[in-house]
């Protein structure tokens, strides 16, 4: 029997990744000052991204979501914003014309500033000092000043997921994200690429469908789905103290949500039943996501389901794999057949980033085959169990760096080098995240092939 709930019932448990702040007074002075600051997104929006997601779950949409590994303060403003939503948006295009349903858009964006880690130190030339933990938490220059802990950098968080949100919702909303402007933004991938044949095929045909609804009359002027679309954030929720703070209760329905963004998820390093993420999660009413790696076995699984979403909602959980492109095989198909045999309703997710990690030339890298292999055995186990492949989970950016190796422009390793700017884990760059889209869109087709076609909803 689980005990009550409440935003801070997660301070009673025990609790992993949590950084040692040498100024307790200071961090509660700043949980009690951002308890007083507006929410930054809404009940009704995390409910409205429910339905969506309910929708995944019954295999009548798909889940795209992505954004950077770790946001960063110095990296911040409008050009990397837009330039990461325009990628996003065509990965969108691309994914909702060659499965032909809607495509649920979430962004690990406005709020992903903390990340796990694997040791509590890093030792460069023999000197030890606390890891960097994101820039919610501390900062990324390796010296001694800036690897404490400072509470005040959770109010830059926020003020910065502020200004953030602000943006992405004029984009998504004042017509920047019209589908007329996103798909001559994917017209200029394709001449670009060097695979340019392998896609025009596509291109072309969504080129043509874009012609015959204009010339029926059916614009982004005169359709309101066709310039606008929903766009929601999403993060880890690890810095708890934070998350208390932005917890709110809903005056329509009196039920709890954290403000701090429309989808939560908890890692795989914090997953423990009786410890706090999995505590303060279970209660708010937001969508949520579950990482699922190699060490998860199925009891284990259906246990977590039944803390977070007891109610067998549908849209509430996002089962969010991530194994490694060898081991997909091995855990995935034990997981879903718990998940079948009790009768649980949840999306699932592939992430095939953080099981393909390696080091080459001196650098943390993810070779694009293996996430792509990932992706693929992800979708053909599903296509074998009888169960809908939900969506892909990436760490991408819209600029042209070098982090990950391969892709059509088959960066090398010595090529890492030349544009490593990543705070944490290697991301797509923008080639290497719409060619993803393009080569899922080939799964997403053969997974449709012989299917009886669904009704679409409006929008896109």
């Amino acid at each position: 029997m689980t005990t009550k709930w409440s935003p801070s019932s997660w301070r009673g448990k025990p609790i992993q990744q949590v950084p040692a702040y040498p100024d307790a007074e200071a961090l509660a002075e700043t949980e009690r000052q951002l308890a007083t600051y507006p929410p930054l997104v809404f009940a009704g929006e995390a409910r409205k991204l429910k339905r969506q997601l309910a929708a995944v779950a019954s295999g009548e949409a798909f889940l795209l979501q992505g954004g950077d590994c770790a946001e960063s303060f110095v990296e911040h403003g409008a050009d990397n914003i837009r330039d990461f939503f325009r990628v996003f948006l065509q990965m969108a295009v691309v994914l909702t014309y060659a499965g032909a349903q809607p495509v649920v858009k979430v962004g690990r964006i406005a709020g992903q500033f903390a990340k796990p880690r694997s040791s509590d130190t890093e030792t460069k030339d023999g000197v030890a000092l606390p890891s960097y933990r994101g820039d919610i938490i501390n900062g990324i220059e390796f010296d001694e000043k800036s690897r404490v802990p400072d509470p005040a950098r959770q109010r830059m968080a926020y003020r910065q997921a502020a200004a953030t949100l602000n943006l992405l919702r004029a984009f998504a909303q004042g017509g920047y994200a019209s589908l007329e402007n996103v798909h001559k933004w994917m017209l200029g991938f394709v001449a670009d690429s060097p695979q340019a044949g392998r896609y025009e095929a596509l291109a072309s045909r969504i080129t043509e469908t874009i012609d015959f609804m204009r010339a029926v009359g059916i614009t982004s002027e005169t359709h309101a789905a066709l310039r606008e679309t929903d766009f929601y954030t999403s993060h880890e929720a690890l810095l708890l103290g934070y998350e208390e703070a932005l917890t709110r209760v809903d005056s329509t329905s009196g039920d709890w949500y954290a403000t701090s963004g429309h989808m939560i998820w908890i890692g795989d390093r914090t997953r423990q039943p009786d410890h706090a993420h999995v505590e303060y999660c279970r209660g708010i009413k937001n969508p949520l996501g579950l990482k699922c790696g190699p060490s998860l076995e199925a009891d284990g699984l259906i246990r977590l389901i039944d803390l977070l979403n007891p109610e067998n909602e549908p849209g509430r959980l996002t089962l969010i794999a991530r194994f490694g492109s060898d081991k997909v095989g091995e855990h995935l198909p034990k997981l879903i057949r718990a998940v079948e045999r009790e009768g649980r309703k949840v999306v699932w997710s592939c992430d095939p980033m953080h099981g393909n990690t390696i080091t080459a030339a001196g650098y943390k890298t993810r070779p694009f085959d293996r996430i792509l292999k990932e992706v693929q055995s992800f979708f053909e186990v599903h296509q074998a169990e009888g169960t809908h492949p939900g969506g892909i989970h990436v760490e991408m950016t819209g600029k042209n760096v070098t982090e990950c190796t391969g892709g059509a422009r088959a960066i090398r390793d010595e090529e890492l080098q030349d544009r490593y700017h990543t705070h944490c884990d290697p991301r797509l760059n923008a080639d290497q995240a719409v060619e993803l889209a393009f080569l899922v869109s080939d799964l997403l087709k053969k997974g449709r092939a012989g299917q009886p076609r669904k009704k679409v909803a409006n929008g896109w």
